[in-house]
């Protein structure tokens, strides 16, 4: 996949695609932001262009990107480029290990066998261990010529401060989600509005996009505006424990919605963020009634009849607490590993 291929990010693209294009593009990096955003694909796309046989280059904007087409390129698309590593942390273990680090050491003291360059991805780089990221510190300050380091992480709060200073960091930011919705309509064959809800739910994530086009997503928004009803009612604390009670019934009815899929706490906890997603996007569209904006504006414009069912208890001013606290269960689920009963009680009570 080429930059051009990629969604979004026109600044960084066109910031490496100048840097290709001269010739000064650091050698250590690290590509940081959300899960699902292209962070992965921008550095094999970064691989491409550096070695592309025959790279599109545009002398009026200073950029290069790659052909798509030819050996080279596909060869990194197939994995199969020599000098193109893909580091990740192996499926039986839970950490990258030390002698995954031995290996890129080894590989980085030769010249490229084919490319011009080589590029070693490491996915998922917060799952380094202490001694596979000692291992690389001294490459990553010096790398050798003709070699490019990439660390690829949703989670750069985890990485070393020791890594951190060798490496100049790019941001991912979440996509529009204007951008998604068109993105799912053009290149992947949703309708206009399965594409409106999918990418309203992803939190400016293609990947998680595309996985809620393929889960059981209207029955989860039905489940959470009647969790949203419950919730109107009287703020005792039998009934808010009821309420979070639904909530969980309502992430459990949909695992195909999960960030990572599978079975498991992590499971669990994926399915309760899709499913706080959602309900972000409820409570976004309850805000927009109250504004009597378009009805074209709405996300969930199929469910206008249980929206407007839900004005007559949710002014602007609880409509706003209650987003409040879904953002902040989201970042408890996400950045923290919170569990999602607590999350849930807690976010319960808030509502």
């Amino acid at each position: 996949m080429t930059f051009h291929d990629i969604a979004g990010h026109r600044r960084l693209k066109r910031l490496l695609t100048r840097a290709v294009h001269s010739g000064s593009l650091p050698p250590s990096l690290v590509f940081a932001g959300p899960d699902g955003v292209g962070k992965r694909q921008a550095a094999l796309a970064l691989a491409q262009a550096l070695n592309c046989l025959d790279p599109v280059e545009d002398s009026a904007t200073g950029e290069r990107d790659a052909c798509g087409a030819c050996t080279s390129c596909h060869k990194i698309t197939r994995g199969l480029h020599p000098d193109v590593l893909l580091v990740q942390r192996p499926e039986d273990k839970t950490e990258i290990v030390i002698s995954q680090a031995r290996e890129i050491n080894r590989q980085v003291g030769y010249r490229p066998f084919e490319g011009r360059s080589r590029v070693v991805v490491v996915d998922g780089a917060e799952e380094l261990g202490v001694d596979s990221r000692d291992a690389l510190l001294k490459t990553l300050e010096e790398p050798p010529p003709r070699n490019v380091f990439i660390l690829v992480t949703s989670r750069p709060h985890l990485l070393s401060t020791t890594i951190l200073s060798r490496c100049c960091m790019l941001r991912f930011a979440p996509l529009p989600a204007d951008e998604i919705a068109a993105t799912l309509v053009s290149r992947h064959g949703y309708d206009g509005d399965g594409a409106r809800r999918a990418a309203a739910l992803s939190g400016g994530s293609l990947a998680r996009a595309l996985e809620i086009g393929g889960g059981d997503v209207d029955d989860v928004r039905r489940a959470v505006a009647d969790v949203l009803l419950k919730a109107s009612g009287p703020p005792d604390a039998r009934t808010r424990l009821q309420v979070a009670a639904e909530l969980l019934k309502a992430a459990a009815k949909k695992g195909k919605i999960t960030e990572k899929g599978g079975k498991g706490p992590g499971a669990e906890r994926g399915s309760l963020v899709a499913t706080l997603r959602a309900m972000g996007s409820l409570l976004r569209d309850l805000a927009v009634l109250t504004t009597r904006a378009p009805e074209a504006v709405l996300v969930n414009l199929d469910l206008r009849g249980d929206l407007e069912s839900l004005a007559g208890s949710y002014d602007r001013d609880r409509i706003g607490r209650a987003f409040s606290a879904v953002g902040r269960s989201l970042v408890a689920l996400e950045r923290h590993n919170a569990s999602p009963k607590i999350v849930a009680d807690w976010l319960a009570l808030q509502l």
